[in-house]
């Protein structure tokens, strides 16, 4: 059973939301022109015209349009918006434009934009992969990510209630009664993971809170499917304790993130420049935090 809740978003609260974004694409923005017909004397006599692949037939209900060497699909949708919208979704592609945007201007504010379509593409076929990937197997030799690295599980078949982490073997030796459920050891590993969550935090929110001169209220663990912390204006922290499986760094990112809200309540230019001045790393951080996808991690 997966034990992350939904929980409802409190108006005071600001997130650190899950988003997603990847590598770039140097595509040079131009529209190729399909080449002028041959004359028939153009061939030498007896020469063979060059074979050519047909073109994948256009899925019903889409357009194509090309992009550089790309043949690109997508959906377009009429509305009365002002403005021509892109989206990228499991369908691909999707354009939301007036009804009188011209397919002309459609397609050429595609060739603009095409840098963030493929890379935004290229994002979802990536999450796509990651969610067919085999998940973890709840088992003796069994690993889980712990603070950025895979740990191996150690079942020891006892009565006596126990878990332990040993540093040096990187592995998390777990007692069970002989006949235990799955689930018993699920949470018995994720009661520990939560502890070492909470104690790990405790360490490093004083830290940044000193650095950026400010003052929390409380601190407390959260299991949010769509935010890694939140900060309220009364100075209440929530991290989530899925945290703990990423490596220090990106811990670090997300408590300064938090802290920050405590001098600049908003993601305005002012607010980024504070979470620099305490961790001038946060972009690097912030890309490896959103290309793990929550589908990555192990299922409880």
């Amino acid at each position: 059973m997966k034990l992350l809740r939904h929980t409802s978003p409190d108006p005071q609260q600001l997130a650190l939301q899950l988003d997603f974004f990847s590598s770039d694409f140097s595509s040079q923005p131009r529209i190729d022109h399909p080449a002028p017909n041959h004359s028939p004397g153009s061939l030498l006599p007896n020469t063979p015209a060059p074979k050519t692949e047909a073109p994948a037939p256009i899925p019903t209900g889409k357009r194509r349009v090309q992009v550089a060497e790309h043949a690109l699909d997508y959906t377009l949708v009429r509305s009365k918006r002002r403005s021509i919208g892109f989206m990228i979704d499991d369908d691909g592609l999707r354009i939301t434009a007036p009804k009188w945007v011209t397919l002309t201007e459609i397609e050429n504010a595609i060739i603009e934009k095409q840098r963030w379509i493929f890379t935004k593409l290229n994002e979802r076929r990536e999450r796509s992969a990651r969610r067919l990937q085999p998940q973890m197997e709840w088992r003796d030799g069994g690993t889980l990510p712990y603070l950025g690295h895979d740990i191996t599980l150690r079942i020891l078949a006892t009565q006596a209630a126990g878990i332990l982490y040993d540093p040096a073997t990187k592995e998390l030796t777990v007692c069970l009664p002989v006949h235990a459920a799955e689930q018993q050891l699920k949470d018995r590993v994720q009661g520990w993971l939560q502890l070492e969550a909470k104690r790990i935090f405790s360490e490093r929110l004083p830290i940044y809170a000193e650095k950026l001169g400010v003052s929390y209220q409380s601190f407390a663990l959260s299991s949010a499917m769509t935010q890694w912390g939140s900060c309220t204006v009364d100075g209440k922290i929530r991290l989530n304790w899925r945290l703990i499986h990423f490596a220090l760094p990106l811990i670090d990112y997300v408590i300064a993130h938090e802290l920050s809200h405590l001098r600049e309540m908003n993601h305005s230019p002012r607010f980024w420049a504070t979470v620099q001045s305490v961790f001038p790393e946060f972009a690097a951080a912030k890309k490896a935090l959103r290309d793990h996808a929550p589908e990555t991690l192990p299922i409880f």
